[in-house]
Order: structure tokens, then sequence, then C-alpha cells
């Protein structure tokens, strides 16, 4: 059970007094009046809110265990009524046990379930036209999961091989709770088996990365695009010189301040290539300053919802033993490390995905410890 240590309390009365606060803006005829403001404090109001009420729920049964407890400790207390009072501290105890630690849960992921919007990228590593074609199996993994979550998968952008992989793709993924399931597949995947180019039959290891960039309905990025980001411009052509475009159509942006640099060339028409050059600029951007913040959080202090690291590398697929291995949840046992591959591929990544959430969960309460 997770001990609700003073730091814990404290930060949960904080939310708390938070919430009156927005309630009683709300009621403020001033701020009734603007639009704009009602959206924000109700959008805040309702991420806090899951919460808040059920730590409130929390505090009610644990005066009533407080009460219960003072009349046992009461030497004037009658016979019958401390025995009503035991049963009630026995009764008590497991409810004030597990509320609170519905309330540790919510605090340390409820941030993570309110994203339902990711980009997902898929990069081909270290193998050659192997890991292209890794990157084209990955790509086919994560829709098929999608398709079973009812999210909605969009390909913003591919650079394909001669052989039907994959250099690069990079796609939009929308649906319930996006964020807090995929969140994990970042970092480097590693596949082992024998090559549609292999003649003698031998097992080769490739890689691919993957990176997943949440995208919140609101994006804080200062950006001057005039000033802060460098554009060029190229002409778009298919692979092996296909489909030349003579249009310039195809789009690269340079972030001067980090460095960062997107191209983008599936459209025609320059201006959606800008468009999605743009969105997801900002979102590397975003990320970027999320997980620097998150990083100087960490060496600081243990925070409070953990340090969100999911850049190492994560996972092995094993062709010919049909073994899937994710190398996050070997403490937990290999029986647990392991996992159906061909499941995996066809998308029915739930129990992984579910064992990784277990797993950075723990992780995180653990560091709510003082």
């Amino acid at each position: 059970m997770t001990q609700p240590n003073d730091t814990l309390i404290a930060r949960l009365d904080e939310l708390d007094r938070r919430m009156d606060d927005l309630v009683a803006r709300m009621n403020d005829p001033q701020v009734a009046s603007d639009p704009q403001q009602i959206v924000a404090i109700s959008r805040e109001r309702s991420r806090l809110g899951r919460i808040v009420e059920p730590y409130r729920v929390y505090r009610k049964l644990r005066s009533d265990l407080d009460e219960a407890r003072a009349i046992l400790a009461d030497s004037a207390s009658d016979a019958e009524l401390k025995e009503l009072a035991g049963a009630e501290v026995e009764d008590l105890r497991g409810r004030v046990e597990k509320a609170m630690e519905n309330v540790v849960g919510l605090l340390v992921m409820s941030d993570e379930d309110e994203i339902d919007s990711v980009v997902l990228e898929i990069r081909a590593g270290t193998g050659g036209e192997e890991a292209a074609l890794f990157v084209g199996d990955l790509l086919t993994m994560y829709r098929h999961y999608a398709e079973r979550r009812g999210w909605k998968m969009e390909i913003l952008s591919t650079s394909p091989t001669d052989m039907g992989g994959f250099r690069e793709v990079i796609a939009s993924i929308k649906g319930e709770k996006a964020w807090s399931r995929l969140g994990y597949e970042g970092g480097g995947h590693r596949v082992q088996r024998v090559p549609k180019t292999e003649s003698q039959g031998r097992i080769h290891t490739s890689a691919a990365t993957v990176a997943v960039l949440p995208e919140p309905k609101e994006i804080d990025v200062d950006i001057d695009w005039d000033k802060d980001v460098n554009e060029y411009t190229s002409r778009a052509g298919g692979p092996g010189g296909q489909s030349v475009n003579k249009v310039e159509s195809a789009i690269k942006l340079e972030h001067v301040p980090t460095g960062i640099t997107v191209s983008m060339r599936d459209e025609k028409s320059q201006h959606k290539n800008r468009a999605k050059a743009r969105r997801i600029l900002t979102l590397r951007i975003y990320e970027h300053h999320r997980s620097a913040q998150a990083a100087e959080e960490a060496a600081a202090r243990k925070t409070m919802i953990g340090s969100g690291d999911r850049s190492q590398r994560v996972r092995t697929y094993n062709f010919p033993q049909n073994r899937c291995t994710d190398h996050r949840l070997k403490g937990e046992g290999q029986e647990g490390a392991n996992f159906n591959l061909e499941r995996i591929i066809d998308g029915d990544m739930d129990d992984l995905i579910d064992a990784l959430i277990a797993h950075d969960r723990a992780r995180r309460l653990a560091n709510l410890q003082p």
C-alpha cells in the first residue's frame, strides 16, 4: 500500500484548494460573461475533478475512521458502542487504503489519459533494406492495433524504398487514451529473422526507431515562424525518380533555436506540405521542451509523476522463435517479458501494453516515497 506521506497530502490539498478556486471563479459574473475563460476553467475543473473528487471520498472515509478509533480510545464509551466502533475500524481501514491507492494512481497517471492524439514516427535503423521492411511491419502492427481500439490513423508522410519498405513513416493516431497506451512504444525496436534478401537462410538482426509525440488539444509553444524558422523548398519525387514534381512543393523547416528540422514531400501542394510540416515541427518542439523540463525536475527531486523517460531500447521481435520480448519487463520475470509475436504483429497488443502500464505505475508510485 502507498502510505500518504506529507508531500503527497500537501500536493492533494493544493489541488483541492485549486478546485474550490475554480468553482468560485465560475460563479463570478464577470468571468461567466467571458466564454473563453469559462471554457478554459471548465476544462481545468474537469481535469482536476478526476483526482480531487476521489480524494474527497478518501478524506471522508479517513475522518470516519478517525472518529471510530477515537471512540475505541475513549474510556468513557460503553461496551456496545466500542463493539460497533471496532467493527467499523476493520471495515474502514480497508476502504481507506483502497481509496488512497485509487487517488495516487489517478495522480501519477491522469495527465496521460487526457491526450487522445499522438504522432507516430517510425524510422529504419541498422539493417539496410531489411530494416526498411521492418518499418513496414511495425506500421502494419500499429494500424491493426488502432483498428482494434477503434482509433483513427492518418498517414502524414512516407519515404518508401524500391522493395516495399520505408525509410520513414509519420502517422497521426487519434482515439481515447491514445497517448497513455502508445507512449510506451517510443525507443529502439529490434527484429531477428531471415531477410527476404538472404539466400542461405541466415538470421539477421535489424533495427528501427519509434518516436511517439503527444498531441495535446492545446499546445503552448511560442514559435515565431518568420524569425525562428528557416524554410527551404525543393521539387518532390517518388522512389527511383518516379513522379518527379516540376513545382517546388517539398518543404523543409528548420527551427533555429533548437536545431529541429522537419521535411514534408508527400502532398503535391506546397501549402499542404507546409501545414503538415508546421504541425510536426510544433509537436517536436513541444516534446523537446517537455522532455527537458521532466529531466530537470527529475534531477532536482523525485517528481510526483516520474520522469516519463521512454527513449531506451524497448523490444525485440524474434521471428524464428515467435517471441516478442519487452526488455523493460525483464525485472518482472521471463514469463512477463515475453509475448506471442504473431499476436503482437497482428495488433493484439493490449496484454503487453497493460503490463507496461502496470510496470510504469509501480515505478511512479515508488517515486512518491519521501
